[in-house]
């Protein structure tokens, strides 16, 4: 008789470094956030709202269709590009990318908190790489935002 195989699960915030542990350029920044996760979730996951007022360079977000988990949506950023954006977004995750962008959000309960991870960037045409310019500061600022209105 044979075992069947072990498996696991990735809680939304293991998933986000995976993934982009396989674009070059990405890097993700994590932080744990001391507000219950359902809080924290509303925010970030206010795509229309709350989302852009976390997520430092985001103008304007606006969704224009959603099928269940998938998300399509236009943005703009302050820095002047626009996009078009598809992803999936639900409870604790969001991934977005068009051909020049990549946004991506996770969040999970942790104790009396929240862990949060952040990750995006320029994507480079034609290739599987980010940009990794001010990556790592929009991540961090996009920690302090959340912490502030949270």
């Amino acid at each position: 008789m044979t075992e069947p195989w072990p498996t696991t699960g990735l809680d939304p915030v293991r998933r986000l470094h995976v993934l982009a542990a396989g674009i070059r350029g990405a890097r993700v920044t994590e932080a744990y956030v001391d507000a219950p996760f359902t809080r924290v979730w509303a925010l970030l996951g206010d795509l229309e709202g709350g989302f852009g007022q976390v997520v430092p360079d985001m103008e304007r977000l606006r969704v224009v269709e959603r099928r269940g988990e998938r998300v399509e949506a236009l943005t703009r950023s302050k820095y002047g590009p626009r996009a078009r954006l598809r992803g999936v977004q639900r409870p604790g995750w969001c991934w977005l990318q068009s051909r020049f962008l990549l946004i991506g959000v996770a969040a999970a309960p942790e104790g009396a908190g929240t862990r949060v991870a952040f990750t995006g960037g320029v994507r480079v045409p034609s290739r599987a790489a980010l940009v990794p310019v001010g990556v790592r500061r929009e991540g961090r600022r996009s920690v302090e935002r959340l912490t502030a209105l949270l």
